[in-house]
């Protein structure tokens, strides 16, 4: 027995919000705990780096598109661009060092890596799919 369509919508709707909640919410940790160093290495930055990506990935895999896997990069990137304003105070979140660097930059190749490794809605890349564009298939036709 089929679901109705409004409840399947319903929780897609909600798996997608929840997914950009997640987002944001590794926006406000990570802006927050990105600048942990193990000697010069800014391993916390590489940690949420990783994290970023796999959580982009594994959103895209679960749920079977991009669009799934762009949603917690939304929320990340809308709580990164905040912290990365000009206060009057003159406060910063994300300080132009290293590690604000590898945690920017890289978790914005991460994201895109994420997302570009996720799959197409459907199964199959809209890219890869051979068509035949309107020309005749290469079967033979029977008389």
């Amino acid at each position: 027995m089929a679901e109705k369509p409004s409840v399947t919508t319903a929780i897609t709707v909600a798996a997608y919000a929840v997914l950009v909640l997640l987002g944001l919410l590794m926006g406000v940790l990570g802006g927050f705990q990105h600048s942990w160093y193990i000697w010069p290495v800014p391993v916390s930055a590489i940690g949420w780096v990783a994290a970023l990506f796999a959580v982009c990935y594994g959103a895209g895999r679960m749920m079977g598109g991009k669009l799934a896997a762009l949603a917690p990069a939304a929320g990340w990137m809308v709580i990164t661009m905040i912290w990365l304003a000009n206060r009057p105070e003159g406060d910063v979140i994300i300080a132009n060092d290293l590690s604000g660097y590898v945690y920017l930059y890289g978790g914005l190749a991460g994201i895109l890596a994420g997302v570009l490794l996720s799959p197409s809605a459907g199964g199959e890349s809209w890219l890869l799919t051979r068509h035949s564009y309107g020309r005749r298939s290469a079967e033979p036709h029977s008389p």
